[in-house]
């Protein structure tokens, strides 16, 4: 049996703030006695940007690494040189990110994993053994959220916005009998959110004379990344939820309402380097025999049997 190593924080959703201490143990199993050259604990906080396709060209692809923007990278010495013995042992740490005073390398921006832009927050420990062991290490990521001094103090009241979609509202082509009988939806949807509240809003089928399959909302994160002078810029689909299944009735309300998934989302960012913007897309997907070839299309493309409107969405977090 081998030593094995973990890091256990205090909060089992290793949720955090910058100003908060991040408490926490680390756990350590060894079959036997182990000397050491001492723990420590280090945080490594960046915003990882990548370039993979969206807007970019073949050169941009190509040198798509971009340096990572270093947030926080502080490590501390949790114990010093000596043994640990059999068994299980357990060393308690505690480490701030963020001191009162302390000037900070970079904003500290939430936790988001997306396609192009990762920002992370990584905890490691690592115990020294010398030159003829190997040294023990253990990786965790943490969350992070904005400090509540930098939040809005006001619940934020939703900003909606009215929206009709029609044969006429419509960009691409369509199906000759949708085109030619004519569809009206109405509604309304919230495009300023906090992160905490689902995306509510109604929707209406007022006429429509092809029969309706379907009728989704599809999230949808807008990254941007600057590569020289222009920005990259990729949207990709976050999540998609299902309003109604089916031809639903005419002028019956539907209502709206779109779960926010943590990890995947963060408030709005209007950085130097790069930005984070969100958006939701009404998708009404009509009744087709045409319809039926193409069960894995991408959903954000435009198709003859598919109507939609898109509206940009602002996430923000408070108190």
């Amino acid at each position: 049996m081998s030593t094995k190593i973990a890091l256990k924080f205090s909060r089992s959703n290793r949720i955090y703030r910058p100003s908060e201490p991040v408490e926490g143990k680390i756990v350590i199993k060894s079959p036997s006695s182990i000397s050491h050259y001492g723990i420590r604990l280090s945080v490594n906080g960046s915003v990882n940007l990548q370039v993979r396709g969206g807007s970019a060209g073949v050169i941009e692809t190509f040198y798509g690494v971009v340096k990572p923007i270093t947030i926080v990278n502080k490590s501390i010495e949790v114990k010093p040189s000596g043994k640990i013995g059999s068994g299980t042992t357990e060393v308690p740490f505690t480490m701030v990110l963020k001191q009162n005073g302390e000037k900070s390398l970079e904003r500290f921006y939430e936790t988001f994993h997306g396609t192009d832009v990762s920002i992370q927050y990584l905890f490691t420990v690592d115990i020294a053994r010398g030159y003829l062991y190997k040294s023990l290490s253990a990786t965790m990521e943490v969350i992070i959220e904005s400090d509540k001094a930098d939040l809005l103090e006001r619940p934020v009241s939703p900003e909606m916005a009215i929206f009709y979609i029609t044969q006429d509202t419509q960009r691409h082509p369509l199906l000759p009998e949708i085109k030619s009988g004519g569809f009206r939806v109405t509604g309304r949807m919230s495009t300023l959110c906090s992160l905490l509240d689902p995306i509510s809003g109604e929707l209406t089928v007022e006429t429509s004379a092809v029969p309706i399959s379907s009728i989704d909302i599809h999230l949808l994160r807008v990254e941007s990344i600057l590569m020289g002078e222009k920005f990259v810029t990729e949207t990709s689909l976050i999540q998609t939820t299902q309003i109604a299944d089916g031809d639903v009735c005419r002028n019956l309300t539907l209502p709206i309402y779109v779960i926010l998934p943590r990890l995947l989302t963060c408030p709005s960012v209007f950085a130097g380097p790069f930005s984070i913007e969100f958006k939701v897309s009404i998708v009404i997907s009509f009744q087709s025999e045409l319809s039926k070839l193409h069960k894995k299309s991408d959903p954000r493309t435009p198709r003859l049997w598919l109507a939609m409107e898109t509206l940009p969405l602002e996430l923000v977090r408070i108190r």
